[in-house]
């Protein structure tokens, strides 16, 4: 590949900093809260996956549309409107969502000050806009990135769209993440180039099936693995 000179745009939640293991810790409490007197813990979970998935077209990402689907799952389970009590218990299990400090994955930092000496970086983050720039802030990663854009869902018209506004050439362009639904699979629909880094804790709602015989996707284990291509 060589290092001439590209745009390279960069995913954040689970791809710069660990995000959904925070939200699996709290379904996890969320779980052991229910003690459902019937179903085990993987219906359970199927049912919250419906909910959410429900759920994120209407509300979008993060934490409080993760708190009203765990609402709206007591009430499914139990045939009642959550109560008042259960929705301050159901807060004080996610938290730690919103005090837990921003942990970059190992590398990032390093990498992307490598990185931008020889490329030009964007950032292209979804979720609720607040909730993403505290943790951009938090992360103190910004100084990076030429642009910074938060968007409401990443589909192949916001890649789309991020191509006509950036002028970019799709040729010499890369999305970098770990979300096959949000990440690869878009990007390559709108013609750029993607760098598939897998997280063991990505959310099973943005879990695809990627084609391996696609030579415009570059499969790769660690963060630190970009600097070798580019």
């Amino acid at each position: 590949m060589g290092h001439s000179r590209q745009v390279l745009v960069f995913d954040a939640d689970d791809t710069l900093w660990e995000n959904n293991v925070l939200f699996e810790r709290v379904i996890e409490d969320f779980l052991d809260w229910l003690a459902h007197p019937t179903l085990d813990r993987r219906e359970l979970r199927t049912v919250l996956d419906d909910i959410e998935r429900a759920n994120t077209v209407t509300h979008g990402y993060g934490t409080q549309s993760l708190l009203r689907s765990l609402a709206d799952c007591v009430e499914r389970l139990r045939s009642r409107p959550a109560t008042d009590r259960e929705h301050e218990e159901i807060k004080e299990l996610a938290a730690a969502l919103v005090d837990h400090q921003v942990e970059l994955i190992p590398g990032v930092a390093e990498t992307l000050t490598a990185l931008g000496e020889r490329h030009d970086l964007l950032l292209l983050t979804k979720g609720d806009p607040e909730e993403q720039q505290r943790k951009i802030d938090m992360s103190e990663l910004a100084h990076h990135f030429r642009e910074i854009g938060i968007v409401p869902e990443k589909n192949e018209a916001t890649y789309r769209r991020l191509i006509r506004s950036h002028g970019l050439t799709p040729a010499t362009s890369w999305m970098i993440g770990n979300s096959p639904r949000s990440d690869i699979l878009p990007a390559r629909r709108a013609g750029m180039n993607a760098v598939f880094i897998p997280n063991q804790h990505t959310w099973v709602l943005e879990h695809d099936e990627l084609d391996h015989s696609d030579e415009q996707v570059l499969h790769l284990e660690t963060f630190t693995e970009l600097t070798r291509h580019f």
